[in-house]
């Protein structure tokens, strides 16, 4: 079980890494950057579509909100970006690591 947590623990911690090198990108759209701002924006702020008090449905929203905003910024990015930094941080390229 620590072995689990301990990879997943350093697979955010890439994940992360790949999101900031994608953002510093010059080639990186202006939109997509500014969808991949409001996912951090939503998930660090305190404020949520569904106040989180609401059972169920208020801790949904920011499990749906916030992949779709990502999905749509990976979209805009020109794939070749993509690539180049998930290999960059030692993830697996785009099309083999199904999110």
């Amino acid at each position: 079980m620590f072995k689990q947590l301990k990879d997943f623990s350093s697979t955010i911690k890439r994940e992360i890494k790949f999101y900031q090198l994608v953002l510093a990108d010059p080639r990186t759209p202006r939109l997509a950057k500014i969808l991949l701002g409001l996912a951090l924006g939503y998930l660090l702020l305190p404020f949520d579509l569904i106040p989180d008090f609401i059972p169920v449905i208020g801790q949904l929203d920011d499990l749906i909100v916030i992949p779709v905003l990502v999905m749509l910024a990976l979209k805009l990015i020109p794939r070749q970006v993509v690539t180049e930094k998930r290999l960059e941080v030692g993830l697996k390229p785009e099309d083999e690591n199904e999110m």
